[in-house]
């Protein structure tokens, strides 16, 4: 499986490939291919100096959504409708939103778009695209350190049945990530909710990269 990952120069997209590439043929993509490159080449060697074989390309972001059978959008809100706007070729493709339309005032705080969530506007944007909520309530820190494992929810949303469990599947073989079906797309704004609260809840109990579980 090719997984595609448009703006996988962020701290979320480096840390993803980290933990991905080493089990699948993951496409770094980003506006600038060169540091794409650079970023695939570091993750390479990173995975390397462990003992793990890693599939890491840089590309552009166009090349990486071409390329890929699954594509996950590591961009920040605030750029996400001009990121997906300048590209094409998502129809019948996995796109993974990870994205959570949120400000920070004097706490965190969940604004949503006319569509009710971030996700609702991907699917929006892109007709013909299976469009799957996953992976939002996992900070950068938490994906980029391979010393430690990640043991959190994920809760996954979705209309398509078959691509939810594709992502669930790719969910629960990494690290120590558990899957919850969370029904269908329109629990998007549920789920991107979470991660105000969990950066609520660090900032005032002086934690660090909150997450969730289900018992």
């Amino acid at each position: 499986m090719k997984i595609g990952i448009v703006g996988g120069t962020g701290d979320i997209g480096e840390g993803m490939s980290r933990r991905l590439s080493s089990r699948y043929d993951v496409i770094l993509g980003s506006r600038e291919a060169d540091k794409a490159h650079t970023t695939s080449e570091c993750t390479i060697d990173l995975l390397k100096q462990r003992g793990f074989k890693s599939s890491c390309t840089g590309v552009s972001n166009q090349e990486a959504v071409s390329a890929a059978d699954v594509i996950i959008l590591a961009v920040p809100f605030k750029h996400l409708e001009s990121t997906i706007s300048g590209l094409s070729g998502f129809e019948g493709k996995i796109v993974v939103s990870p994205v959570n339309p949120m400000e920070k005032k004097d706490f965190f705080t969940i604004v949503p778009p006319p569509e009710g969530s971030a996700a609702l506007l991907v699917n929006k944007l892109l007709p013909g695209a299976r469009v799957v909520t996953a992976f939002n309530t996992i900070a950068a820190n938490r994906w980029k350190d391979l010393d430690a494992e990640i043991d959190v929810a994920v809760p996954v949303c979705s209309d398509d049945a078959d691509a939810k469990l594709v992502i669930m599947g790719i969910v629960n073989g990494t690290s120590m990530l558990k899957a919850y079906d969370a029904g269908p797309l329109a629990v998007s704004a549920m789920i991107e909710s979470l991660t105000p609260l969990l950066l609520n809840i660090a900032r005032y109990n002086k934690m660090h990269d909150v997450g969730i579980k289900f018992v």
